[in-house]
């Protein structure tokens, strides 16, 4: 049974040999990426993560438990470094408290999509040209479908309690802030204060860790919007892995659900203000200094272990 998105028709024409599955895709008109709209995202982003914190009330579509399973990738199992494998680890644990945990490679994410959201979307992860990039692609379709808690492989969880993460639909994830002029990210301490900012910040949201209910509307948009980029890169583009599945894609969503469309998204969301309390990023790992590194690859090709 495959999961279909309110957002996408599907079609079923049967003739004598098959059902062949075709699929539109009910698109709005994307924004214009450009300097200004880079600005007013990032205006619109500051304004959501400063904002005051009260007691709100959930959504009823978001009332009710997360599902209570932690998911990760790395594309080849078969050579999965031992300090990632330390890392993965301290995620693996939690299931002695009651959590389910699944870590997928590259094949088994592709099975994943296939029979989950279809042909489309597996070409479309295929088109994928970097671990990192199938990554964040997978996370999108795995969440949309089942919902749960994807964290990266190489993040070490250093918290103790992590069940209230899971405790409403709503989606959490973590916010950023790049410097342009330091070339350094802000600290969340500074950052986060009521109306810190500089014209040289850039504010926007991690996809890493992304915990949400299944059928989420921002984790949908997401999605829609890496697979028409994916498609619409020609068979030799490569295209950059950050605005197209990574961080730029979910921020570039968030934004257009906002600011575009109208949707009340601080509602859909929760800010996770202290990330770092719960979980770091390694650093060094032995995949940060070679083609494994997205930052290292960017736009590169891969060499994966079926070639």
């Amino acid at each position: 049974m495959q999961y279909r998105p309110s957002s996408i028709k599907i079609f079923v024409v049967a003739n004598a040999s098959e059902s062949l599955i075709l699929t539109t895709v009910t698109w709005m008109q994307q924004e214009p990426d450009n300097p200004e709209h880079h600005r007013q995202r990032s205006e619109f982003i500051r304004k959501l993560v400063q904002r005051r914190l009260g007691q709100e009330s959930v959504k009823t579509r978001y009332d009710h438990l997360i599902p209570r399973t932690i998911v990760q990738f790395w594309h080849d199992l078969r050579q999965l470094p031992h300090d990632v494998e330390e890392c993965v680890a301290s995620w693996s644990c939690w299931e002695t408290s009651g959590f389910t945990h699944r870590l997928f490679d590259e094949y088994a994410a592709e099975a994943f999509i296939g029979g989950s959201l279809g042909t489309r979307h597996e070409c479309a992860f295929k088109r994928c040209y970097h671990p990192a990039m199938q990554a964040d692609y997978f996370r999108l379709c795995y969440l949309l479908v089942e919902g749960g808690f994807y964290v990266d492989a190489d993040d070490v969880c250093v918290g103790t309690d992590i069940g209230w993460l899971f405790e409403d639909g709503r989606l959490k994830l973590q916010p950023l802030c790049y410097d342009i002029a330091s070339s350094a990210m802000v600290n969340p301490s500074v950052f986060l204060c009521a109306d810190a900012r500089d014209p040289s910040w850039i504010f926007y949201f991690n996809n890493n860790p992304l915990i949400a209910s299944r059928g989420h509307p921002i984790i949908e948009r997401a999605l829609i919007q890496a697979t028409s980029l994916l498609e619409l890169a020609g068979e030799d583009v490569l295209p950059e892995i950050q605005g197209t599945t990574g961080p730029g894609n979910l921020s570039k969503s968030i934004f257009d659900l906002g600011a575009s469309s109208g949707v009340d998204v601080e509602s859909d969301l929760v800010v996770l203000r202290d990330w770092d309390s719960f979980a770091v990023s390694r650093w060094p790992l032995s995949h940060r200094g070679d083609a494994r590194n997205w930052r290292l690859s960017n736009q590169k090709r891969f060499a994966r272990k079926s070639e």
